[in-house]
Order: C-alpha cells, then structure tokens, then sequence
C-alpha cells in the first residue's frame, strides 16, 4: 500500500464502512441454502469444507483486492477478521489456507508480511476454536459493552474463565499487534493504525465487533434450523404415536377373529395365523413414513385374505388401480383403517356380504384414492355421525385424518358419503408425491454459483459507495 499517514477523519469512516460491508457479505451468504447446510452440517468432509471457505473468501480475496487497487478504499480488506472468524468456527487448517487466499493479492502488492501474520492469526484462532464449547462461539456478542458488563457481574458472584471474554481481548490483542506491525513497516503489511491512543482503541475494539457480525447473523439461521429440526422431531413423534394406535386396534380384532375359529374351523385357524404372522412381520419392522401406493396395497392384500377366509364367498374385493399411480408415495397404514370399516360396519351386518372396491387415479397433480362398499350403508342420523367421525370420532377414520392433517395439512381432505341399503364410499385426496425424489445437491457447481452471486453483490455495494 506504501500509505504511511491516514487521516483519522478516514481511519473512523473506516472502520463504521467495514462493519457494513461485514453484514453485507454475511448476510448475502446467509441467504444460500448451499452455504447453509455446509456452515451448519453436523459433520463436514474435506471436500465441503473448501467448498465452505471458498464462499466465505472469494468475496473478500476481492475485497482484498480492491482495497489494493482504490486508492483511500480500505474497508474492504476484512483478511484479518475472516482469518480469526474461520478459525474459531472450522478449525486452524481450513483457516490457514483462508488466510494463505486472502494473503494473495497483498502479496503481488509486495507486503510481505501479510502471509506469515495472517497464518499465525489463523493459528491462535483455531487453537481457540478447538478450546472453546461451541456455544460459546456461536454466543460471541458483537457488543463489547455488553459482555463487558455481563462478564463483570457474572465473575462479582462466582469467579471464574469466560471463554466469550477471553475471545474478545484475544482479537483485540492480535489487532493491536498487527497494527504495530504496520506502524514499523508500513509498506510491507497493511492494518489499520493511528498515532492517537483513542482512534488505536478504537481499531482494536472494532475487530471483535467486525467479528461477532457474521457469527450474530448466522447464529440466528443456526437457532432457526435446529426450531425446524425439532418441529419435525415432534411430527415424527406424532406421526408414530398415531401409527402405534393403529396396530393394537387391528391387532385386537385380528385375534378376536381367529378365537371365533379355533374349536369350529381351526384349519382356517391356523392359515389366518399364518396371513397374521406375516402382517406382524411388517408392523414390526420399522417402517417409513411414506411407502409407495404398491407397497400399501400388498400390505392390505394380506389383511385382506385374512378377511376373505373369515367371509368366505360372502366377500368380494376390486380393485380399479392405475398404474401410474402405484409409485405415488401415501402415509403408511393409511388404507387398513378404511377397509376394517367398510368390512365391519357396511358389510358384515349385511347377511349376503358383499363387495370392497379399492380405486386410485391421478388428475391435477392430486392422488385420489377411494375405499367404497355395496353394506347396508348409514341412515341420516348415522351418515351424519359417519362424516363427525371422519373429523374426530372413531379410532380408524381419527386416526386417517390427523395423519393427512399433519403430513399435507389443508392440501389433502376426506370425504364421507353413504346411502342406507347401498354402501359407503370413503375419498381420499393428496398431492402427488413420487418416491425416490432426488435430494438438493451440493456440487461444486452449486458452490461455485453462489460465490459468483456474493461476489456480485458486494461489487455493488462497493461501487456504490466508492462513487
């Protein structure tokens, strides 16, 4: 830079345009999903953590740049703070070759030092990172002030090491050192530094602020995420304990059937034992909370048969499935409850039987599919009783509602429709959902693009507040 003298007037502008450019370079990168999930994936291999350096840093190796190319720009250069900030969040390595980046274009500037001071700084911020809890990391305030003053009454009743306080100086002593660094050999490292004491605490105070920016941005994306992590924990939770009401309700009458048959038939017996073992086969294996419409309907063909060999002739199953519509994936044991009541409420109290017709068909981007039976259907009083059931009442249709309620909320509905003396039909609609539906990638396409599009947006900013 070969700048020996900086006006204060310019070292204040500085240091206020620097915090801006730190909320605009993190708040454009909080907005990538693909830098989402690499800051926040539990566990990071070698290939996603140069992906995630390489989005934090080709904005600012720009800034860099720039700040060596515009003559009076400084705020653009935030190395120092993107070094420390890599280190306390991905470690000491990642941090170095960030810093080794950073260094670069300083480096064609002929300062020299730039390499060596920002590879210790990425060393001193990595040995933290590593000593630190996380949550004191991703807790760091921006607001000096504050955890001054938090630190004060906490150590007033217990003494004790705080990390987040200990961070704080640890930025602001590294700032200071660069800044005499700078002060001895103004032309060989770049840093910010003044004559007066004040402007000289101010740039050691503005570091850990331009720090805690980023860290206070994307902490708050991280808390988001882990409130939708644990609203899924809680429909996953709801969704078992709805498919575990189920099994002990179809269990029971299963059994109570083959009892009515031990003494009387019990070759019949022992084959709807057979066709129960192979349904508990299933239930007790751990099952998805969407199967394809293919698998659903080979679980209730065994339920089925067990059915068919309780009836006999008297019962008759169709099916009118379309094809297509096979590896649509639905909740599963979504069918089961359905057929239980068409067999138990419209055809058993019927002397003749009767028939169950499955249909599925798709139209509009919707899954229909509809449970119907020719039974002895429902009177007035007892169809409007049928529709306040599909809305809360029954074990069977309850338990299909909430279940669609809480998997597709108001996009999927159940209708209710029955006749006295000509049957029940049960219509269930759903958006379409195909199974196998391939996963968000992160390819280095994707990583590539996003850094372009940051890079964009803070050249921008910086001609706009350059002109």
């Amino acid at each position: 830079m070969g700048v020996v003298h900086i006006s204060q007037s310019l070292i204040l502008i500085t240091l206020l345009v620097k915090l801006g450019v730190a909320a605009a370079v993190s708040s454009s990168l909080a907005r990538s999903k693909t830098f989402k999930d690499l800051l926040l994936g539990p566990r990071r291999t070698l290939r996603q953590t140069v992906g995630l350096v390489a989005m934090i840093c080709a904005p600012l190796v720009l800034g860099v740049l720039v700040r060596v190319k515009v003559p009076n720009f400084l705020a653009a250069d935030l190395s120092f703070e993107t070094t420390v900030l890599l280190g306390v969040l991905v470690g000491p390595l990642a941090a170095m070759g960030a810093g080794a980046a950073l260094a670069f274009p300083a480096l064609l500037h002929h300062e020299y030092w730039a390499l060596p001071v920002n590879l210790m700084v990425a060393a001193v911020a990595g040995a933290f990172g590593r000593f630190a809890d996380r949550e004191d990391v991703w807790s760091f305030s921006p607001m000096i002030d504050l955890s001054i003053y938090h630190w004060v009454t906490r150590n007033i009743r217990r003494p004790h090491l705080d990390r987040q306080v200990l961070l704080l100086v640890l930025i602001a002593g590294m700032q200071l050192c660069a800044s005499m660094l700078s002060r001895f050999y103004p032309r060989r490292y770049f840093a910010l530094h003044s004559e007066e004491w004040w402007v000289e605490l101010l740039i050691c105070a503005n570091a850990p602020i331009v720090v805690g920016i980023p860290l206070k941005i994307w902490n708050s994306v991280r808390v988001e995420r882990k409130l939708e992590e644990q609203g899924r924990l809680l429909l996953e939770a709801r969704l078992d304990a709805l498919r575990r009401q189920i099994n002990p309700h179809f269990l029971f009458n299963t059994l109570n059937s083959i009892t009515s048959l031990v003494r009387s038939q019990p070759e019949l017996a022992r084959e709807m034992i057979v066709k129960l073992a192979n349904i508990l086969r299933v239930l007790l294996k751990d099952r998805e909370a969407f199967v394809p419409l293919s698998e659903e309907l080979a679980f209730t063909d065994d339920y089925l048969d067990i059915e068919v060999v309780r009836f006999g002739e008297k019962l008759k199953v169709v099916k009118e499935i379309a094809s297509e519509t096979l590896h649509a994936v639905v909740p599963g044991m979504l069918l089961q409850p359905l057929i239980e009541n068409s067999i138990k409420h419209g055809l058993e109290p019927r002397i003749s039987g009767g028939t169950v017709t499955l249909r599925s068909r798709i139209a509009d981007g919707m899954l229909t599919i509809e449970v119907e039976d020719d039974g002895v259907g429902m009177s007035t009083e007892r169809n409007v009783a049928g529709v306040a059931a599909a809305s809360g009442s029954g074990i069977g249709m309850r338990n299909v509602r909430e279940r669609l309620e809480v998997q597709y909320g108001s996009l999927a509905s159940v209708e209710v429709n029955s006749r006295p003396g000509r049957g029940t039909k049960v219509t269930l609609r759903m958006p379409v959902l195909e199974a196998g539906a391939a996963a968000w990638s992160q390819s280095g396409r994707q990583v590539l693009e996003a850094a372009t599009d940051v890079m964009g947006d803070v050249m921008r900013r910086v001609t706009r507040t350059g002109g």
